[in-house]
């Protein structure tokens, strides 16, 4: 859908929904906010019902009424299985892919003090390309190597998963090996090309993401995608199967490239962080590091991205655990594709796409940028 028409969809809606009570079903707030370009749905107690559209969280109607407990308690039972609510009774909350007519969300169901709050990622199921997204073309070379380790990482909602995607699908065309995708929940979804591909959801398929990495290893895997590398025994064994002959690519929850290798490093113990030290230095190929920034016209959102691609200074300084050296590395590796984050912001606001308040803000040297900007 294109911008124009998204607004007009919107303009439409707002029009004809002045006075807006509570919808009978959550697929019919899930529609509107497809059809009209948004990521996020929410439905939560004591407030309108609301959306997150190119990156800003609004009510989808300013004159709708506020959703009442009750309200919140009926569009989740509206929907929820058995399974799902009696995990929802037990524990208080519950996650899932949720599928209809209209396409695939990342669900969030959770129990509070003032009732039931919904929250849906509207999953775009078409699986993009990395040219279709404009990413960097020297990124298609992490998706050549045989073994080793790619992270791409960001805050939530900065198209981490979408990027993860597009590096599997560029393995899927141009190579002829076995990918297993391990996710919570099963986001995009992938159709064989040149490569077998096989997806497992945790909670659904396996318990856990680590029980599914142990479980993949004796599957005769080339290729290995984790959604989330949240713990210490999903880490270590994903950095285990980089240096075995496996390819993989995971996520983390880090801003920077420095951040990345820090995070990585410090969920281990202090007696192994040395021999850990080692195995990164050799088995990482690159780290990918995003936002997704508000464009100035207010027609979606543009990507700021810091690339790291190892080499022997990258390899050192891990070693060396001397990681706050990385930026001057990224710096100067230009050539061979690396960026820095402040570099890119700084890209997008000389080129007008995004504003100078949002590139101070979200850069690491802000003084620098403000310089950069103008801005006294």
């Amino acid at each position: 859908m294109s911008d124009s028409t998204a607004t007009q969809t919107v303009e439409v809606v707002e029009e004809s929904q002045s006075d807006v009570h509570a919808l009978a079903h959550v697929d019919q707030y899930l529609a509107i906010g497809k059809e009209s370009g948004a990521s996020d749905i929410h439905l939560s107690v004591n407030v309108q019902p609301t959306w997150r559209r190119f990156g800003t969280l609004e009510p989808i109607w300013l004159q709708a009424d506020k959703l009442s407990a009750t309200d919140t308690e009926r569009l989740a039972m509206g929907f929820l299985n058995d399974a799902q609510k009696k995990l929802l009774a037990d524990r208080g909350d519950v996650d899932f892919a949720y599928s209809n007519e209209s396409g695939r969300y990342r669900t969030s169901v959770v129990r509070h003090r003032l009732g039931y709050d919904l929250v849906f990622r509207i999953i775009q199921t078409n699986v993009r390309t990395m040219d279709e997204l404009g990413l960097p073309p020297q990124l298609k070379m992490l998706t050549q190597y045989q073994n080793g380790l790619v992270l791409v990482t960001g805050s939530v909602g900065s198209g981490k998963s979408t990027t993860l995607a597009a590096l599997v699908e560029e393995v899927n065309r141009t190579r002829h090996e076995h990918i297993i995708t391990l996710e919570d929940p099963i986001e995009y979804l992938f159709t064989p090309h040149g490569c077998q591909v096989n997806q497992r959801e945790v909670h659904t398929h396996t318990e856990s993401f680590g029980a599914a990495l142990r479980g993949a290893l004796r599957e005769d895997p080339d290729v290995i995608m984790v959604g989330e590398m949240r713990d210490l025994e999903t880490i270590s064994l994903a950095i285990t199967a980089s240096e075995t002959g496996h390819l993989v690519l995971g996520t983390l929850h880090t801003g920077n490239a420095a951040r990345t290798l820090d995070r990585l490093l410090d969920v281990f113990p202090v007696d192994q962080r040395e021999q850990i030290r080692i195995m990164v230095s050799e088995s990482l190929r690159g780290i990918i590091s995003q936002q997704l920034v508000p464009r100035t016209d207010g027609s979606g959102r543009a990507l700021a991205i810091e690339i790291l691609m190892n080499t022997p200074a990258v390899a050192n300084v891990i070693r060396e655990a001397k990681t706050f050296m990385l930026p001057g590395i990224i710096q100067t590796g230009k050539k061979l594709g690396m960026k820095l984050m402040d570099d890119s912001l700084a890209d997008l606001y000389l080129a007008g796409a995004i504003t100078a308040d949002e590139a101070v803000s979200r850069a690491e040297q802000k003084q620098q940028m403000k310089q950069l900007c103008g801005i006294i």
